[in-house]
């Protein structure tokens, strides 16, 4: 508990308010990779919407080839609203598929292969510009995941409520938009499966680490690195994932 706390603190003083895609949890895997395209439009002066799909592959647990097996398709839409200088909440809606393998080697499909997540989610930023030119923010995020078989076989459905906390440092490098992006966040969830609820514990932990790049005006593309950190003491598994994601803004 007591290193749970200290990692809670630690992040709230650094975070970022840039806006990669990130990578989704993709399980029990050695390497993976995540791919994004999305795009962002400012609605108004206090408005802005970004929408999104995504693509992942894994190695699974048996190699070290991220492109080896698919896992996750994610279709996701987020409307952001600007509070004040420092705050900003959002709300989102999301839809995931993603493919169910074995524990053991050679690592087929389960059956069913395939699990469906609805998620909502709302977010809440404070963010606030050092005198170094950096952006430093912290967000807490809560989600609502309901997961289901292909078929929405009731037997299959598990309701889950998980909340995020993500803090890291955007630097600027020049003056053209370019710049990286260090993140860490936590995660906690309890769920309900088959009717009996579980308890309310920390799961995981994400550190991230981008490199924001404007190519043309309107285009940014981000490129980085993630490791996933699951479970704490003496059951700690880790994955790597290497993430791309290209976003247009303001195309229409």
């Amino acid at each position: 508990m007591k290193k749970i706390v200290a990692l809670v603190v630690v992040l709230f003083f650094v975070n970022t308010t840039k806006g990669q895609i990130s990578p989704p949890g993709l399980g029990d895997t050695n390497t993976a990779v995540w791919t994004a395209l999305g795009v962002k439009e400012q609605l108004d002066s206090l408005n802005a919407i970004t929408v999104y799909a995504g693509m992942g592959r894994i190695s699974g647990p048996g190699s070290d080839n991220p492109l080896d097996k698919p896992s996750i398709g994610v279709l996701n839409a987020e409307v952001y609203h600007t509070l004040s200088t420092h705050f900003k909440y959002s709300y989102a809606m999301s839809y995931r598929r993603q493919s169910q393998y074995t524990d053991a080697y050679p690592y087929h499909l389960e059956h069913p292969a395939i699990k469906q997540e609805f998620r909502a989610y709302g977010r809440l930023a404070y963010s606030f510009k050092g005198n170094n030119g950096g952006k430093y923010s912290l967000t807490l995020r809560q989600e609502v995941r309901e997961f289901f078989a292909p078929d929405f076989n009731a037997q299959s459905y598990e309701l889950q409520l998980r909340t995020r906390v993500k803090a890291g440092v955007w630097m600027p490098l020049g003056n053209d938009g370019n710049g990286l992006t260090g993140t860490a966040e936590a995660l906690f969830s309890i769920a309900d499966e088959h009717g009996s609820w579980g308890n309310y514990e920390y799961k995981e932990s994400r550190f991230c680490l981008y490199y924001t790049y404007v190519p043309v005006p309107r285009m940014v593309v981000d490129v980085g690195y993630m490791n996933d950190l699951m479970g704490y003491g003496h059951h700690i598994a880790d994955a790597n994932y290497l993430a791309v994601d290209v976003v247009l803004v303001d195309v229409f």
